[in-house]
């Protein structure tokens, strides 16, 4: 294990005064500490009580800690027990034949044990956190023979619809999606088809039947899905999400747990090996039917290049909001209408928003996206064009990273296009920028690697049994050693804890029992987001004291009623208030008595999405504002001919093409803002700032200076005025392709 998570238990030193402590010095003489120090130290170095301690679990690590504390113990305690006393006394003394340093060993393991509990209970903490069998964790599933079915194909295939078919058709079934928006789509589907089905999610239950009964089908997000309930019929949708780092595991109990005679299992043919040999351990077998894409979709041989060349049905697809801002803003200057979808808008504006482009009577032919577009809307695209490939992730040790898309990525999103059933009969791909467009073919090209491995989480039952055996442990600490002690399978990995350890630091010191604690900590909220994470702790305060959380204490933490946002800070607001209204919904359903008024609640969240959609259809009027009353913190949208990072190739090239052009026009930055600060920014310091363009991407410097006050908008309209001026009549050097090869050459030296 990895013993640096075993944080020791502080234990305070023996004040004296009890009889039992008293009776060493009684028999003996009060402990000279000087010589007892001596010893301590003599008995820390000695090989064999080193040794002893590797015996009983004690790496160097530990061994070191424990008799820092040993030491500490002894030397300020007013008086130690009596068996203690009296061999400390006699080794002081120097009796050999009564006392040797290597007698304290017992004492120190104790002391050892007190302040790191788990050294005796390690085996039994190993079997808990043993996960190499989790099918065994289903015995309502291992008990009955279950069909498997694989429905595999690309995007647009009908492989989830022919699932959903046998789902309709059968007296029982659960349908377990990605998206609440999915789970939607098939309740609507059913209850349409007369087949009473109940949807349910982490934020909402809605019954077919009036009285609440529960219906024979069922939708539900894959975290909710009941594992105890039979059914005819499972299907799984997106069964390549096992692999999700955060979420995988939800894809792991639904495939193991549920209890039904039949799962349809829908997704990329890249997970078929892992299911198939997940399967081979219950004692199952899988039968694949295989897809092939409905409609053609071709990948163009030329790029968009600008924004002139929109045609309806065309859809954007952006990596960041601030792209989102940038590029809808400058569609509507060429007095076009575009309709704008990215993950953190609420679930009723996205629909909205796919419904006005999908409108063949609606003025607006243009989308503008995300790749939250990938999955649980139905849009009818032409064309897709990517405005980048390259999309900031978070590598395994949660540091942040830009890299080109998947292959897998990629296919999930052009596929998009050429819906079938749709007006247009065939898709097509293209980017923005002609140097993407070789390097998305090569993307597109490539097979999408296997799936090598499903994702598990610690249960509830297992953090309790941990927590039985370690009660001064916190809840993060817990999760750690847990994590640290856990076997898995080849087959198996242990998922992303980052946001469950986020939230159990952040709420350690509010008193809660530990079920309730670790139901906060599996709350779903983007930690990005201040106001949802300090809401998080305020209701968590509240429940800590028993105090009802009441529609009006929410009302006024919220400041409901809210206006419609004049400016893209304020709609980012509310953004983070229509999760905080998600949040109290999703603990209402875990502690209804604590969070009572969620149908007032869902009420005004309603009102909130209608309010958030106007503020959506005006987005381009709130950039506007945003720009001109230079709002900190909100993008600052700059022009297409500020360079932007498409590519990791294009990162390199721009920082050793640009590196003159920059000094220069931080020069005129200088110049014209007249401020003693900006003299911090000389050339020589432009090495990391061509790192903030690579992480950043367009405009991200220019932002920067803006937020630093070192530049007003009307001086970056000037800035770039003049650069473009300037690089027109070759002022910076740029005059031939031998001028440029040559720069390039002599930069790579100086960075040698």
């Amino acid at each position: 294990p990895d013993t640096s998570l075993f944080v020791p238990v502080p234990l305070k030193p023996g004040l004296g005064g009890s009889a039992e402590e008293d009776v060493g010095a009684e028999l003996t003489r009060p402990l000279d500490k000087g010589e007892v120090l001596k010893n301590l130290n003599k008995f820390y170095k000695r090989k064999e009580i080193q040794r002893l301690g590797a015996e009983n679990g004690l790496d160097a690590r530990l061994f070191h800690q424990a008799f820092i504390s040993f030491r500490k113990y002894i030397m300020e305690s007013s008086s130690v027990s009596a068996d203690l006393h009296i061999i400390l006394n006699d080794i002081c003394c120097g009796f050999v034949l009564l006392g040797h340093v290597d007698d304290l060993f017992p004492f120190f393991l104790r002391h050892a044990k007190q302040i790191f509990p788990m050294l005796d209970c390690m085996d039994d903490l190993r079997k808990i956190s043993d996960l190499r069998l989790p099918p065994n964790w289903y015995p309502d599933a291992r008990a009955i023979q279950r069909k498997i079915i694989f429905h595999a194909g690309p995007t647009n295939s009908g492989k989830t619809y022919h699932a959903i078919q046998r789902f309709l058709s059968a007296k029982s079934g659960i349908y377990c999606g990605p998206l609440k928006l999915l789970a939607h789509e098939i309740f609507q589907k059913s209850n349409d088809a007369n087949v009473p089905c109940d949807l349910v999610t982490g934020e909402e239950r809605v019954y077919a039947n009036e009285d609440a009964r529960q219906a024979p089908h069922v939708a539900c997000t894959i975290e909710m899905c009941s594992t105890n309930t039979p059914y005819e019929v499972a299907v799984i949708d997106e069964i390549q999400m096992i692999r999700d780092p955060a979420r995988g595991w939800a894809w792991t109990r639904a495939l193991l747990g549920l209890c039904a005679e039949e799962i349809h299992v829908c997704g990329e043919p890249a997970a078929i090996d892992l299911v198939t040999e997940l399967m081979y351990t219950t004692g199952e077998e899988v039968e694949v039917r295989n897809y092939k894409r409905l409609t053609p979709l071709t990948v163009l041989d030329y790029a968009l290049e600008s924004l002139d060349n929109l045609r309806p049905g065309d859809c954007i697809v952006c990596f960041s909001k601030n792209d989102i801002y940038s590029v809808s803003r400058q569609i509507e200057a060429r007095g076009l209408e575009c309709a704008v979808i990215y993950g953190s808008l609420p679930p009723g504006t996205k629909l909205e928003q796919a419904k006005k482009f999908n409108d063949p009577d609606d003025p607006c032919k243009i989308l503008v996206a995300t790749d939250a577009i990938g999955m649980g809307l139905n849009l009818c695209i032409r064309r897709i064009i990517f405005n980048s490939i390259v999309k900031p992730t978070v590598n395994e040790k949660g540091e942040k990273e830009i890299d080109s898309i998947t292959t897998s990525q990629a296919l999930q999103i052009a596929g998009r296009a050429g819906r079938f059933g749709s007006s247009f009969k065939q898709g097509e791909v293209t980017t923005m920028h002609h140097d993407d467009l070789v390097q998305l073919k090569e993307i597109l090209s490539e097979a999408v690697p296997p799936v090598k491995a499903a994702g598990l989480h610690p249960t509830p039952e297992q953090i309790e049994m941990f927590a039985y055996h370690l009660p001064d442990a916190t809840l993060s600490n817990l999760i750690d050693i847990f994590v640290s002690l856990s076997q898995v399978d080849g087959m198996y990995f242990v998922c992303n804890i980052d946001d469950f350890k986020f939230l159990a630091d952040m709420i350690q010191h509010i008193p809660l029992n530990l079920r309730s604690r670790y139901v906060f900590c599996t709350a779903p909220l983007n930690r990005k987001e201040p106001f949802v994470c300090t809401t998080l702790l305020k209701f968590a305060r509240q429940f800590s004291r028993n105090e009802p959380l009441t529609f009006d204490w929410l009302c006024r933490h919220t400041k409901w009623p809210l206006a419609a946002p004049k400016n893209i800070k304020e709609l980012v607001h509310l953004e983070a208030v229509h999760d905080v209204f998600d949040l109290y919904l999703w603990l209402s359903y875990r502690f209804m008595d604590m969070f009572p008024d969620a149908v007032l609640v869902r009420d005004i969240q309603k009102k909130l999405d209608n309010i958030i959609q106007i503020g959506v259809c005006n987005i381009t009027k709130l950039i506007r504002a945003s720009q001109s009353a230079a709002v900190p913190g909100t993008a600052a949208v700059v022009s297409e001919d500020f360079p932007l990072l498409r590519t990791k190739k294009d990162a390199r090239v721009v920082s050793d093409r640009h590196d003159a052009a920059s000094a220069e026009a931080l020069s005129i930055a200088v110049e014209a803002a007249g401020l003693r600060r900006a003299k911090n920014l000389r050339p020589s310091r432009l090495g990391s700032r061509q790192e903030d363009l690579k992480s950043y991407g367009r405009g991200s410097l220019a932002n920067r200076l803006l937020r630093e006050g070192l530049l007003t908008q009307e001086m970056l309209r000037q800035l770039e005025s003049e650069w473009q001026d300037q690089h027109r009549n070759g002022r910076y050097g740029f005059g031939s392709k031998r001028d440029d090869q040559h720069r390039l050459k002599e930069t790579g030296k100086k960075r040698k």
